[in-house]
């Protein structure tokens, strides 16, 4: 993650939020989640907030403000229908991809090991069965590096939904607070 901080931008205030974020759905929820402002009443979702399951995570927000598609590493390439119906029904024009720090599904190989024995200990599984369902689809949700992957995703939502709005975003667990990825937030 150290090498991370580099990358970010911390929203402190209103006037950290860059200008061409101010007055959208990206400027309230800086202002809901970092900003600790009042709720306000939302009629319908503003925008799509991807990311990931982890535990370690919650996002202070507003009943009927977003939609919010959670898994594994904010990981949505099996999720697009999802999306298109958050954008095709919901209206939403905006999207929040957010990665965070210490994720586990970066380098799930080492994981490898305690993900078989979990599943053999919880689920009542057999070694073989929770070996080839580790090697079948760990492949598919590894995520690399969090910020190379949700920089990635964002700039692929954008080309799938052109006249959408995509910010890719950061979550540091030490604070709890929603970060702006350099160079990021030109929408």
């Amino acid at each position: 993650m150290g090498n991370h901080l580099k990358h970010l931008t911390q929203v402190r205030s209103s006037g950290d939020i860059p200008r061409a974020l101010r007055r959208t759905p990206f400027d309230r929820l800086f202002g809901y989640h970092n900003l600790g402002l009042p709720f306000r009443s939302h009629d319908s979702a503003e925008l799509l907030v991807c990311m990931c399951m982890d535990n370690r995570k919650q996002l202070r927000l507003p009943d009927n403000f977003a939609y919010i598609l959670r898994t594994g590493g904010g990981n949505i390439r099996y999720s697009e229908f999802k999306i298109s119906y958050a954008v095709g029904i919901g209206g939403v024009k905006h999207i929040a991809m957010i990665a965070h720090d210490n994720c586990g599904m970066v380098n799930l190989a080492s994981k490898r090991k305690a993900f078989v024995a979990g599943l053999m200990k919880n689920a009542g599984w057999t070694r073989k069965r929770a070996m080839d369902y580790f090697v079948t689809y760990a492949p598919l949700f590894e995520i690399g590096d969090e910020m190379d992957f949700v920089l990635a995703e964002a700039r692929r939502l954008a080309l799938k939904y052109p006249k959408v709005k995509v910010l890719p975003m950061y979550y540091r667990l030490a604070d709890g607070k929603l970060y702006l990825i350099k160079g990021r937030c030109k929408i």
